[in-house]
């Protein structure tokens, strides 16, 4: 079973995302900053990251160059309201970016063809 990390600031969407991502049958990690997106990243070895940009007063491109530091191997969404980052040639380390939306099909469209391709 695959294991997903889910790094996002705000709790109802942390915990969307862990029950729909449950659903279709993965195991997932939530984190609510870069230190417990670091600490998860080094501990519970995830095979993907989704990762918002917004995390209160930290930025998600801070810990999208942490976690590229440390782990290059483990491929991340970047999953942002703000389709404006998508200019940030930091962002360009992540393996994916998907602007958020009520519909997840497409964050879990891309999960599991990054989870594919690492097969």
């Amino acid at each position: 079973m695959a294991r997903i990390l889910v790094v996002d600031d705000e709790t109802n969407v942390r915990k969307l995302y862990e029950e729909e991502l449950k659903d279709e049958g993965y195991d997932v990690v939530c984190a609510a900053d870069i230190k417990g997106a670091i600490d998860c990243v080094e501990g519970d070895s995830p095979d993907i990251i989704i990762l918002d940009i917004k995390l209160g007063d930290e930025s998600g491109i801070d810990a999208l160059v942490q976690i590229v530091d440390r782990r290059k191997d483990i491929p991340i969404i970047i999953n942002s309201a703000y389709s404006v980052y998508k200019e940030d040639f930091k962002t360009w380390a992540a393996d994916a970016y998907i602007v958020k939306s009520v519909d997840l099909e497409p964050l879990k469209e891309k999960v599991r063809e990054l989870l594919h391709k690492q097969k």
